[in-house]
């Protein structure tokens, strides 16, 4: 039960910030001010996380919680802009090149690269990108690849999961698996930059995806919602997902 007068304390608000995207913590703000008991308001949170957000916000009364979360939500709050990126054959397109801006952005990263793919191909200007941001020790980079599509192709431009995870080695590389008796997809692609930068295309990452094909994406700058397509990843992993061990490591080890 929430105290009646108790104000939750700083270490305490810190780390509910670091657990909290800005729409949740607007959604359980939201639902306490309705009148919503805690465990209601807090079904806005995925339940991996709403285990630790309970003993935190137990600490507090419920005005001071709502205070905090209110806090939250106005410091993860930014105005949103989209842009419009294309790929055409012949440099048909005339705004926002989506090739070139991939590798920018992700070069241009200073703490994170969050990327989900269908497939690689090693003619992707991406497959070089994101090895350069693999080996800066200041970034966390974070891929998420098809099982079958990598694992099972037939064409040598595509790169195992393996290979993925030898070649972007030290970065994190997880791949699907399977879910109640059949293996998951990943069809999602997007690009994640610093928690903030959001690029969500329908391209493969190919040089024929890249170059040759009409493709079309989105880039949109917007904290909240690239947080929470993190989030929502992340608290997916266990159950989708498996990491790829990087053949170098068992090797030393054997």
């Amino acid at each position: 039960m929430v105290s009646s007068d108790k104000l939750i304390d700083a270490s305490a608000a810190r780390r509910l910030g670091e657990l909290l995207t800005g729409t949740e913590a607007k959604q359980v703000a939201d639902r306490l001010a309705d009148g919503d008991t805690l465990t209601v308001a807090l079904k806005a949170i995925p339940a991996a996380r709403r285990a630790p957000a309970r003993s935190l916000a137990e600490k507090a009364s419920t005005a001071s919680l709502i205070a905090v979360l209110r806090a939250i939500e106005g410091a993860r709050t930014a105005p949103s802009t989209v842009s419009a990126l294309w790929t055409m054959p012949g440099h048909v397109a005339q705004r926002g090149p989506l090739t070139s801006s991939v590798s920018h952005f992700v070069d241009g990263a200073r703490r994170s690269v969050t990327c989900s793919t269908f497939n690689f191909q090693r003619s992707s200007a991406l497959w070089v990108t994101l090895r350069r941001a693999a080996l800066r020790p200041e970034l966390a980079v974070r891929v998420y690849v098809d099982a079958a599509a990598a694992d099972h192709s037939v064409s040598r431009s595509t790169p195992t999961t393996a290979e993925v995870a030898s070649h972007l080695h030290p970065a994190t590389v997880l791949r699907t698996k399977e879910f109640k008796g059949t293996m998951v997809r990943n069809h999602a692609k997007f690009i994640a930059i610093d928690h903030r930068f959001l690029l969500v295309t329908s391209a493969n990452f190919s040089w024929t995806a890249e170059h040759g094909n009409v493709e079309f994406g989105v880039l949109i700058d917007n904290r909240n919602l690239t947080e929470a397509v993190e989030r929502e990843m992340l608290d997916a992993e266990d159950l989708l997902y498996e990491r790829v061990p990087d053949p170098r490591y068992h090797e030393q080890t054997a």
